[in-house]
């Protein structure tokens, strides 16, 4: 008897619309047909064979993604679509008066603090960090688009106030916003996979 595989396939360092069109592309011309796909998760239509699974496994890594068989690892790339779609995307899915650890529990279906152990565990940062990193790369985006006010942009990604913003702004970078926003040629974003 062969083996019966999931539908449901979790993949790591999915984390844009173009890495979405990037792994669809890759799933059509293996001849698996697509349900539903959102950042770092695949429905098909039909399970995969064996076959198929291998072959997909390979032409992921080869562009910088990785299918996932843990559950540990599935639970953490949730948590990591969560946070950057909530931060990158305007999903607006996280009301504004509920914080991440609340909304993140809420969502995932585990504690918060379970969740916290487990994402230091595999990703070597904490959830706190890593939304910090994922808000400063969003600031990055907006001072260069250069279309909103820096209070603006402090408010829009959720800062107390602009000198909160600048505060970690520099922390994280060792720049100023306005040395960023001068200088940011030189110094540019990260890709989100890779914050």
């Amino acid at each position: 008897m062969s083996e019966v595989f999931s539908k449901t396939l979790f993949i790591k360092n999915m984390v844009c619309l173009r890495c979405i069109r990037s792994v669809s592309r890759m799933l059509a011309e293996m001849g698996l047909a697509v349900q539903h796909i959102r950042l770092g998760e695949v429905e098909l239509a039909d399970s995969p064979t064996a076959t198929q699974l291998d072959s997909l496994r390979r032409s992921l890594e080869k562009e910088g993604f990785e299918l996932l068989d843990d559950r540990n690892k599935r639970l953490v790339v949730e948590v990591k679509s969560l946070i950057i779609n909530e931060i990158h995307h305007d999903l607006g899915k996280k009301p504004e008066a509920v914080n991440f650890s609340d909304f993140l529990a809420k969502e995932t279906g585990h504690e918060y603090s379970q969740l916290s152990k487990l994402f230091s565990a595999v990703e070597g940062l904490t959830i706190e960090k890593y939304i910090i990193a994922q808000k400063i790369e969003r600031v990055k985006e907006l001072l260069v688009y250069d279309e909103l006010s820096f209070g603006e942009i402090a408010w829009q990604t959720g800062y107390s106030s602009s000198q909160h913003l600048s505060n970690q702004f520099r922390q994280v970078t060792g720049l100023t916003p306005t040395q960023f926003k001068a200088e940011h040629r030189q110094h540019g974003r990260k890709p989100l996979d890779s914050v």
